[in-house]
């Protein structure tokens, strides 16, 4: 039996960053991985091909729509739906095969397989053959899965998950996106610009209902005007199919009874850790209500040498939360003293504009009763934003009403995924709305917004607006 300081089961970003943390830190370190491919959900069927889609169906939306407004004439573009598939697989394929290469690198076991815990100490890996490895730590990243409906089983064809939908044959000509949070937007936002008609249906009165208020509306008016239809407050009740025809039925907040009829029907209402088969039982660790891992404050279950991060234990399923989990018990495996703040990992949504924000909203501030201050800022009044065209957006700046200190920066905006670093780099060094806005900031850019929101929120003196 082979042996190694760590066993890490699961590839995803969580799973490969703390596999190669823990070599670099001078540990035998193995990953197991049932999938032929490693990077997990994010890299095969998440975050990185739907950026890629995200990117190429923004490409031809702006060729058809806007490049007449920049004095660009081209033919009506068409779409070669085929070749874009094929480009997002390129993406992948490239970027799944960087992890092999960093696994290489760093001398890392990669073992192909179903990884589960026999015991305390031992990891069975079932592959083309079953073999067993003991390990002095065990890390568990074996990520999240689709949350099904009981009423709308995946068929994968017609009724499917954001799985299928990063590898669908065709454009849909009305797609019906059940849940409008990060998935359901993204994914609908892309086949909305190819041409599908793409309608949200919400249980929630608004999209990205976890996100401070003002982003869902400032949200849903920018994608209304891209021509995506929204029924918020909506309870689904069923969905069925008739050959090629998905038929979704739900309720109103008045009780009326709502149906929509589609080719296809995407369930995005969020996803559930995965731990099937994993094995807890055998050493006696604990899951939550909503079937996470429970951990301490150091991410050490109740087995001492077993871990777990990323999707499997509570806090927003991201892949950056993931890594710096995975970074965080590999130093401490370590013995070092790591940092990791859970209240500052951003939460963006990539649409375009995009979404992004980084500590308390409005709506915790005031259930919570803190006095604070906020200062907003539209995206319409920048030099950078009139040049470029992207004029839709804002960004609100929310501060402590007695220290000034900086409690949460939401932002709707070109580039936001890229902007909200400056908030979150503040806050972490718990910076004040003036420390922002006493930082000269280049002109023209976006992130003069972040320095103008601030102004805002410090006695009411954006020069812009």
């Amino acid at each position: 039996m082979s042996s190694y300081d760590v066993v890490v089961i699961g590839s995803g970003p969580g799973g490969y960053v703390s596999a190669i943390r823990c070599a670099q830190l001078g540990m035998k370190t193995a990953l197991v991985e049932k999938y032929a491919t490693l990077g997990g959900t994010c890299l095969n069927v998440g975050c990185i091909p739907s950026k890629a889609l995200l990117d190429s169906s923004e490409h031809y939306h702006m060729a058809a729509h806007s490049f007449e407004d920049h004095g660009i004439v081209v033919n009506p573009p068409t779409i070669d739906f085929g070749k874009m598939m094929e480009r997002k697989a390129g993406v992948v394929s490239t970027t799944c095969d960087g992890i092999d290469y960093l696994m290489k690198k760093n001398n890392i076991d990669v073992l192909r397989g179903f990884g589960s815990l026999v015991d305390a100490n031992t990891v069975k890996v079932a592959g083309e053959s079953t073999t067993e490895v003991s390990a002095k730590n065990i890390i568990l990243a074996t990520g999240s899965k689709p949350i099904e409906l009981p009423f709308a089983k995946f068929d994968k064809e017609r009724i499917i998950s954001s799985t299928e939908a990063l590898s669908l044959k065709e454009i849909p000509k009305h797609m019906i996106v059940i849940g409008g949070g990060v998935i359901g937007l993204e994914l609908g936002s892309v086949y909305k610009r190819l041409g599908a008609e793409v309608t949200v249906v919400e249980y929630a009165p608004s999209i990205i209902p976890t996100m401070d208020g003002a982003l869902g509306k400032e949200l849903q008016r920018s994608l209304k005007k891209l021509g995506m239809k929204f029924s918020l407050s909506t309870k689904v009740s069923e969905v069925s199919r008739d050959g090629d025809t998905v038929t979704v039925k739900g309720t109103d907040k008045k009780g009326n009874e709502i149906t929509f009829e589609g080719d296809y029907c995407l369930v995005a209402v969020g996803r559930r850790a995965y731990t099937d088969n994993l094995g807890l039982e055998n050493v006696g660790i604990a899951t939550d209500d909503r079937g996470r891992i429970e951990t301490n404050a150091h991410l050490q279950t109740s087995q001492a040498n077993i871990y777990a991060i990323g999707d499997v234990v509570k806090g927003a399923m991201l892949a950056h939360k993931a890594e710096e989990e995975g970074v965080f018990v590999a130093e401490t495996l370590a013995g070092q003293k790591p940092h990791i703040n859970h209240d500052l990992i951003p939460g963006i949504v990539y649409t375009w504009p995009e979404v992004a924000a980084v500590g308390k909203t409005e709506e915790e501030l005031k259930a919570s009763g803190v006095a604070y201050k906020s200062g907003s800022f539209p995206m319409r009044a920048l030099g950078r934003s009139r040049a470029s065209g992207d004029i839709d957006g804002v960004v609100k700046v929310l501060a402590d009403a007695t220290t000034d200190e900086v409690l949460g920066v939401h932002m709707v905006a070109a580039r936001a995924a890229d902007m909200i670093m400056e908030a979150v780099t503040a806050m972490e060094f718990r910076a004040s709305a003036e420390d922002i806005a006493r930082i000269c900031h280049g002109h023209p850019t976006y992130t003069e917004a972040i320095k103008e929101a601030a102004l805002a929120a410090t006695d009411n003196r954006a020069l812009h607006s």
